[in-house]
């Protein structure tokens, strides 16, 4: 199973990735070939990079279903459950499942249409003529504009990422039965940053640094409302003394 998690979390990288860098390389191929440089305008106008756009659109709706089923498993999708939550234990937990299951028959019903149109759709045919048994009442199905590969392929992101995200929705309600507990993402919280407690004595609106414009006239008029380190004006420190 982790391996599948894993292997999840990096299709999902890489083609955000991969898209980023296209998308940015085309956008400067396309300026940089409008400047009027000798030999290096040339150079890039010989390059064709029409074809970027389609394979992003491609790789953003393969992310997105890969991304969708990531989401089921991480409990990052929003759902509205102020009703449920307002439930007693066991009428929330048949809610619960009831609504996990109802989310994996409809992508699972979702998945086997869309296998259905793929098949029909070009890969009947496709596998047919790998097996060399492809007869003329098959159908090879239409290409991409652009880069002209097989619709089937591209397709095949809706049987693939829904069967998927039916099978997380059934772990997802599987563990729930086991352990009454939902994934939960928090939303505040970014990787890669430690979260430390909040020392009791500091004060938020201490402005005492240097990262913060200060106003020495003000400062030179009304010391008394100049709030120091330690969370107290001079005049504090005077009083209580």
């Amino acid at each position: 199973m982790k391996l599948l998690d894993h292997l999840e979390e990096w299709i999902i990288t890489f083609l955000i990735g991969a898209a980023t860098l296209i998308i940015f390389v085309s956008v400067m191929h396309r300026y940089a070939a409008g400047l009027s440089i000798p030999v290096v305008q040339d150079w890039l106008l010989s390059k064709d990079l029409s074809w970027a756009q389609e394979l992003c659109i491609i790789m953003f709706v393969w992310m997105a279903k890969f991304g969708a089923a990531y989401g089921v498993r991480t409990g990052i999708h929003v759902g509205v459950d102020v009703l449920i939550n307002s439930l007693s234990g066991r009428m929330r937990a048949k809610f619960i499942v009831f609504g996990m299951l109802s989310g994996a028959l409809f992508t699972g019903i979702i998945a086997a249409l869309g296998a259905h149109f793929v098949w029909e759709n070009g890969a009947h045919y496709a596998f047919a003529n790998a097996l060399g048994m492809a007869g003329k009442e098959l159908y090879p199905g239409p290409t991409t504009p652009d880069l002209e590969w097989p619709t089937w392929i591209v397709y095949s992101a809706i049987p693939i990422g829904s069967s998927l995200m039916c099978f997380r929705f059934l772990q997802v309600t599987r563990g729930f039965i086991k352990t009454g507990e939902l994934p939960h993402h928090d939303h505040g919280h970014v990787d890669g940053i430690e979260e430390g407690e909040v020392p009791v004595d500091v004060n938020p609106y201490n402005m005492d640094d240097n990262l913060h414009p200060h106003d020495l006239k003000y400062g030179k008029r009304h010391p008394e409302s100049r709030v120091g380190a330690d969370g107290t004006a001079p005049g504090d420190k005077g009083d209580a003394k």
